[in-house]
C-alpha cells in the first residue's frame, strides 16, 4: 500500500506535458494560418485518463496505484514481459481499465511466399480485391441511426445536471459503444481474415480526414479506414506479412491493362476502355492498379519512391473472416472488478 496521499508527482506532470504540448499546438497552427481555438478546459469529471510513466502503482495478484491504494481487477490475459507503463482510463459508460505497455523481446521473422493481392477501400464495399473478391461494408452506425435520433432528441429535452439527463446520456453512450465495438470487432476479423491468405498486401494511401470534409464524411467515419489500416498494419507486422502502401493518384481512372486515363463520374460503377476494351468493375481495376504500383521491380521493392513498405514480423491465425476471434491489441488491459 502507497502511503501518499495526493496525486502522483509524475502523473501530475504528465498532465502539464499534456496542456504544455496543447497551447503550443495551437500556437504553431495559428502561425501556419489555420482557425485553430485555445485548449477547452476540462473539469473532473471530463478526465478520462492518468497515466503513470515509470513509477507509483505495483501489480501483482491485485494493482496498487498511489494514491488510490488497492484496486482489484478481471485480468483478461497473462502479463509476459516487463511492465513499464501504466494507463488508467475510464470510458463515457464509467467503466475503468487499466492498460500496461510491456517490454518484450522482437520475435525472430518469417519468411512468407504466399499470394500478393491489391485491396481498393470504398464505401458500397469495404474492401474489393484484386483478384475480384469483395468485404461488403457493414454501415454499423445506419443500423442504429434512428435509435441514435431518438435517444438524442430525448436527450435534448432533459433539464441540464438533472438525473434524467445523465441516465439519457448513459443510454446514449451505451448505443455509441455497441455501434464501436461492433465496427471494432468487423475490422479484427476483416483483418485476420487477408492475413491469412496473402502475404502481401498493397493498399492506397488514403487521406481520410481530407476526404471526410469534403463529402461522405459521414460514411468515411463509420468504415473506419483509418482504424483498419493501423489494425492490418501491426497485424501484418506480427504475422510476417509485407503491407505497403502506394500513392492513390488516379487508381479508379487508370485502365489496368493499358494505363490509359479514363474520366469517371462516382456513379460510374463500370471501367470501360476505349482504347483496349477492356470492361470490369472500377473497384477491381483499381485494386489491379494498387497492386502493380506496390510491386514494380520486384517483391517488396519502392522503386518510384512513393510507396510505403510495413515489414512484417510474427505469425496470427484466423482461418474464416465470418469465424475469426477478435484479437486485442498489443497494450495488455484488465478492467476493474464489479
Amino acid at each position: 500500500m502507497f502511503k501518499r496521499t495526493g496525486l502522483f508527482s509524475q502523473t501530475a506532470q504528465a498532465v502539464c506535458n499534456r496542456l504544455h504540448n496543447a497551447i503550443f499546438k495551437m500556437a504553431k497552427d495559428r502561425r501556419q494560418g489555420k482557425h485553430t481555438g485555445f485548449p477547452r478546459f476540462k473539469n473532473f469529471q471530463r478526465m478520462q485518463s492518468l497515466y503513470y510513466p515509470q513509477f507509483g502503482f505495483k501489480f501483482k495478484n491485485t494493482l496498487n496505484v498511489s494514491p488510490f491504494g488497492k484496486i482489484f481487477i478481471k485480468q483478461h490475459r497473462q502479463i509476459n514481459g516487463k511492465i513499464k507503463t501504466l494507463t488508467l482510463k475510464k470510458n463515457p459508460l464509467g467503466k475503468w481499465f487499466a492498460i500496461f505497455c510491456v517490454d518484450v523481446e522482437a520475435p525472430i521473422p518469417k519468411e512468407n511466399n504466399g499470394q500478393r493481392v491489391g485491396i481498393d477501400l470504398g464505401l458500397l464495399d469495404f474492401a474489393t480485391f484484386s483478384d475480384g473478391g469483395k468485404i461488403p461494408n457493414p454501415r454499423c452506425l445506419k443500423k442504429y441511426e434512428q435509435k441514435l435520433i431518438q435517444i438524442q432528441k430525448c436527450l435534448s429535452r432533459k433539464a441540464r445536471s438533472s438525473k434524467n439527463r445523465n441516465k439519457q446520456r448513459m443510454r446514449l453512450a451505451k448505443i455509441h459503444e455497441k455501434i464501436a465495438d461492433t465496427r471494432l470487432d468487423f475490422l479484427h476479423k476483416a483483418a485476420n481474415s487477408i492475413l491469412s491468405l496473402y502475404s502481401l498486401i498493397a493498399l492506397e494511401k488514403l487521406e481520410s480526414r481530407e476526404m471526410s470534409m469534403k463529402r461522405f464524411g459521414k460514411s468515411i467515419y463509420d468504415a473506419g479506414w483509418h482504424t483498419f489500416t493501423n489494425i492490418l498494419s501491426y497485424k501484418a507486422e506480427e504475422a510476417g506479412r509485407k503491407l505497403i502502401f502506394v500513392n492513390p493518384e488516379n487508381t479508379s481512372k487508370e485502365c489496368s491493362r493499358c494505363q490509359t486515363i479514363v474520366e469517371k463520374e462516382i456513379s460510374d460503377r463500370m471501367h470501360t476502355c476505349p482504347k483496349c476494351s477492356l470492361s470490369i468493375d472500377r473497384d477491381v481495376n483499381a485494386a489491379i492498379n494498387i497492386l502493380k504500383r506496390a510491386t514494380q521491380g520486384h517483391c517488396g521493392s519502392n522503386a518510384c519512391g512513393d510507396e510505403t513498405l510495413v515489414l512484417s514480423l510474427k505469425q496470427e491465425r484466423s482461418p474464416q473472416f465470418n469465424a475469426g476471434s477478435v484479437t486485442s491489441s498489443r497494450n495488455f488491459q484488465a478492467r476493474k472488478g464489479e
